[in-house]
């Protein structure tokens, strides 16, 4: 890559964050440009914030306090001499006025024109232009009339089922299928409050609903000269809840003439538009039966950089950003239609932290644990690390796991293998889904449609059973590490002339018995039986004897890593102090640093022997200490909820004299 010295910029910075500022950072690094990163307070730490020549904090965390904040963005560009902006995807990627915010500073904007973003970012009046460009449209209606009455009739005029979509909106927001006339009002008014919500803008179309339909798109590129390529397609089908999950390319049953029309299709889109810059033509297509040269028609354009651009580099051997870099200087395309060739088959897999059981609600926490194969033919774009919280404020997206083979059944074989290799600990995931989503039949085929996941959503998200052998194995160390601290105290204690044993030892006498207590295993309770004998504590969890993993500390226990699942492991729930608390004056202490979650007894209160007294918190463990005679209560020490340590004085219990 020749170096950035003829470009009428020499710095660029990145409006955006996550694993896309990490992908623009490199490439603008290669092309010798300087990189300006912003970051909110959310992101301090962030990877992109290193790896950028120069950093530059923007605000608080919510992106309408930093990222999307267009005067904050323009005030840093001119403190950091920026020559250029590059908006990544999502925030101010597709906003017109930024795009004109920029020109008006005299920053080149990395993107289209900001005419182009305006007419493909109103749905209607898009499709109103690609029909008028001879571009396939959907039946339905697309106009500004917008009365109830008038659209349920244009809905019965198209035939049902029919699909509600927000006019200025994507991302599934305002979008209602509707089977029955009966049901149009109602569908009608939900799908307006969520546009309004979403996009502040209420209008809506309506569409011809599509059996079993399929999400195609291409990807294009046009320069200031005049001259418009596609970089052929992507199939990004398989998605849930309307975001995708899974992308590929090329799309399973493509043929050349289908292929033809449809980037044809997308090249007159892209000129209809007067774009400019990278962009992607998306298209619905029916899934029943094979594709069609007339059975696709015009979803919406995309007029940015797509998350799943790396599939259209893989199969292609282009530097997408490069090309983004090269037509914002004024060059032209870095090569004509006919030098661009299709090579192999590629997959992207989109790993996220949300929980796929309980309909992908995100999930936030830290990353304890997040490790992805080493293999040549695997490409990992990610904007955390190992360590870093995944924040609340934006979207969840941990990585894309990218992959590259001679055919699709390869590149499909060799995602499964970099899936199985990934290992990810703290907030829930879609890994395991993920894993079963490519290893669907319909998947392996190529059977996909944008409503599949739906379908099969119970046997794809089914909550499998934790690695209780591997949660046996950290049970073991977390109660061997405890052994180790009584065994430290003892020693002290006899250095100092005293017994090396007292009331403190929860396990130094539980030899030869089985000792029942809870455990958390990834936030769950589950029952761990323990036997201590000569070589430590042997422990089985839910049955299951402990085998060898990989230990990691983390969250007050451990996390256990056993081919590529991490499993989170911290003790928890109720285990017996069998051990004499009460010394020659019957003052009962705490047996370790801890917390007092309940008194039992009152001052005054008779006591028989093996009676609960106080229920200790340590270790997230409940340790019970009990009577350990029969007496009475003289005194209460501590309240509940107190912090103590080690050796407090809790209780005071006189025996009886025949004691």
């Amino acid at each position: 890559m020749s170096p950035a010295t003829s470009f009428p910029f020499n710095s660029v910075l990145i409006a955006n964050r996550g694993e896309i500022a990490v992908r623009v950072i490199r490439t603008a690094r290669a092309l010798g440009l300087r990189t300006i990163a912003v970051y909110s307070d959310a992101d301090r730490d962030a990877p992109h914030v290193r790896l950028a020549d120069e950093a530059h904090h923007v605000g608080a965390s919510p992106a309408r306090e930093s990222y999307l904040d267009i005067d904050r963005i323009l005030a840093v560009a001119t403190k950091a001499k920026a020559g250029a902006i590059h908006p990544g995807y999502g925030f101010l990627s597709e906003r017109a006025d930024f795009a004109d915010a920029c020109a008006a500073a005299g920053i080149v904007f990395v993107g289209p024109p900001a005419g182009a973003i305006r007419a493909m970012g109103d749905k209607s009046a898009a499709k109103l232009l690609m029909d008028k460009a001879r571009v396939p449209v959907l039946r339905g209606y697309h106009g500004a009339q917008q009365e109830p009455k008038f659209l349920r009739q244009k809905a019965y005029e198209v035939g049902y089922p029919v699909l509600i979509k927000a006019a200025a909106g994507g991302g599934g927001k305002g979008m209602r299928r509707v089977e029955k006339a009966i049901d149009f009002d109602d569908a009608l008014a939900a799908a307006r409050r969520e546009a309004e919500a979403a996009f502040g803008d209420g209008r809506v179309l309506i569409e011809k609903w599509i059996e079993r339909p399929r999400h195609i798109e291409v990807q294009v590129f046009a320069d200031s000269h005049g001259n418009v390529v596609h970089l052929f397609e992507r199939d990004c089908s398989a998605q849930r809840r309307h975001q995708k999950v899974l992308e590929e390319s090329p799309a399973p049953g493509m043929t050349n003439e289908v292929r033809a029309a449809m980037t044809k299709a997308a090249v007159e889109a892209t000129r209809a538009v007067g774009y400019v810059g990278a962009g992607t033509v998306e298209f619905i297509a029916s899934g029943e039966g094979p594709l069609k040269p007339d059975g696709f028609w015009f979803l919406e354009m995309n007029t940015r950089l797509q998350v799943e651009h790396p599939v259209t580099e893989a199969v292609t051997g282009l530097d997408l950003v490069a090309w983004q870099f090269r037509v914002a200087a004024g060059e032209k395309l870095p090569l004509a239609q006919e030098k661009i060739s299709l090579s192999g088959h590629a997959f992207e897999a989109r790993l996220y932290a949300e929980d796929p059981a309980r309909g992908f609600l995100p999930s936030t926490g830290r990353l304890h644990v997040l490790r992805f194969p080493q293999d040549s033919g695997v490409r990992v774009d990610s904007g955390v690390e190992e360590g870093q919280e995944v924040s609340p404020y934006y979207d969840p997206m941990i990585a894309k796991v990218i992959v590259h083979g001679p055919t699709r059944e390869a590149a499909l074989d060799r995602l499964g293998r970099a899936l199985a290799g990934t290992a990810v600990a703290g907030p829930r995931t879609n890994l395991a889904f993920l894993r079963a989503l490519i290893a669907a039949p319909d998947v392996r085929h190529g059977r996909i449609d944008t409503g599949l996941i739906e379908r099969e959503l119970g046997t794809l998200a089914a909550v499998t059973a934790p690695d209780y052998a591997a949660a046996a194995r950290a049970v073991e160390e977390l109660l061997r590490r405890e052994q180790a601290r009584i065994g430290e105290r003892a020693a002290r204690r006899s250095n100092e002339g005293r017994s090396p044993w007292d009331a403190t030892d929860s396990f130094s006498f539980t030899g030869g018995r089985t000792l029942p207590i809870h455990v958390q295993v990834d936030g769950a309770s589950a029952k761990a039986n323990v036997v201590f004998d000569a070589s430590g504590p042997r422990a089985t969890v839910e049955g299951q004897a402990a085998v060898d993993c990989q230990l990691i500390p983390a969250a007050g226990g451990l996390i256990a890593v056993r081919d590529a699942g991490a499993t989170l492991v911290q003790l928890a729930g109720a285990a017996p102090v069998d051990v004499e608390h009460l010394d020659s004056d019957g003052v009962i202490v705490a047996p370790m640093h801890g917390k007092v979650l309940a008194l039992e007894v009152a001052k005054g209160d008779r006591v028989t022997k093996g009676q609960r007294l106080v229920v200790l918190e340590a270790m997230k463990m409940e340790h019970v200490l009990h009577a350990p005679a029969d007496g009475v209560v003289t005194e209460i020490a501590q309240e509940p909820g107190a912090q103590v340590a080690e050796g407090t004085r809790l209780i005071v219990v006189e025996a009886d004299a025949a004691n």
